[in-house]
């Protein structure tokens, strides 16, 4: 037996020993009083590490991320089909300006053959005065690079351009793919709503991120809302937009219930959800010019 004079000493001991005692209770003794139906989030990660016997602090705070010799994209998309995110915001008064001048750069574009627009918006809820749309290209980063130089070089398009950025207040773009289990995009017809959910995910998840979802996309073809599905590969990265297309607010309500009441639902947003730092939604009207109605 030790004994130490210090009082102080003798206090950071005792007050050790009480913390190795509480966090031996809290691993096995109060397990017994959590009920058998409570609900319990973890990852595929937490559940392999738990496998091998590992410490619960380690269950907490390490996540292993398993290294991969091929990219995100390959693994998760066809990168010969690029799309563009044109995310804008608009001066208030200009609004009617700008979407005038958006439908002929969208028509020039066309006739240029330098681009496919796919889906034009207006946010009704969330950014006000923001305009998002959504360019195809077929050839990979070459058919891009063509387009932007045509662009550059084209007078016409120099001239919409310049009217244009007198609408705008803030504008950016990224380079998005499509993953490769969401439904084949097609545009929609009749007077319909979108929502385009945004997730910023934490960087080494996106392929977690891919193996959830293509399970988790079985639930949601019930009412073929499922519009479109990307993650970023130029501008801001590990950004995922989720792209929902209903008849109205209420379909939407009555689609997203169903979804939860079907077994398995619950499980890939369990296991989704610890893989996201950031998430915003935003409901979408589409302009009189946009393809997908």
């Amino acid at each position: 037996m030790v004994t130490f004079k210090s009082a102080k000493v003798e206090f950071r001991i005792n007050k050790m020993a009480s913390s190795c005692r509480f966090c031996n209770l809290f691993g096995s003794g109060l397990a017994r009083y959590i009920p058998n139906n409570a609900r319990r989030i973890s990852t595929t990660a937490a559940k392999n590490e738990g496998a091998q016997g590992e410490g619960f602090l380690s269950k907490l705070f390490v996540r292993k991320i398993e290294p991969t010799k091929e990219s995100h994209s390959t693994m998760l998309s066809d990168k010969e089909v690029i799309y563009e995110m044109q995310t804008h915001q608009i001066k208030p008064a200009f609004l009617d300006k700008y979407l005038s001048n958006y439908e002929k750069h969208a028509a020039l574009t066309a006739d240029l053959k330098m681009g496919e627009l796919v889906a034009s918006w207006v946010v009704a809820v969330g950014d006000q005065d923001q305009v998002i749309h959504i360019w195809k290209y077929i050839g990979g980063y070459s058919k891009v690079d063509t387009a932007l130089k045509t662009h550059k070089e084209n007078a016409d398009s120099r001239k919409l351009l310049k009217e244009r950025l007198e609408c705008l207040r803030v504008r950016q773009t990224q380079f998005i793919l499509p993953f490769s289990y969401w439904p084949a995009l097609s545009p929609r017809s009749g007077g319909n709503i979108y929502e385009i959910r945004s997730y910023i995910l934490k960087p080494g998840t996106m392929i977690e991120w891919g193996n959830n979802w293509a399970r988790a996309i079985n639930y949601r073809q019930h009412n073929e809302e499922a519009f479109a599905g990307f993650f970023s590969q130029v501008g801001r990265l590990y950004n995922v937009h989720h792209i929902w297309c209903y008849k109205d607010l209420q379909a939407r309500k009555q689609t997203r219930e169903a979804a939860w009441r079907k077994p398995g639902w619950d499980e890939c947003v369990a296991y989704t959800v610890p893989l996201i730092r950031e998430m915003d939604s935003r409901i979408l009207e589409p302009t009189s010019f946009s393809p997908s109605q």
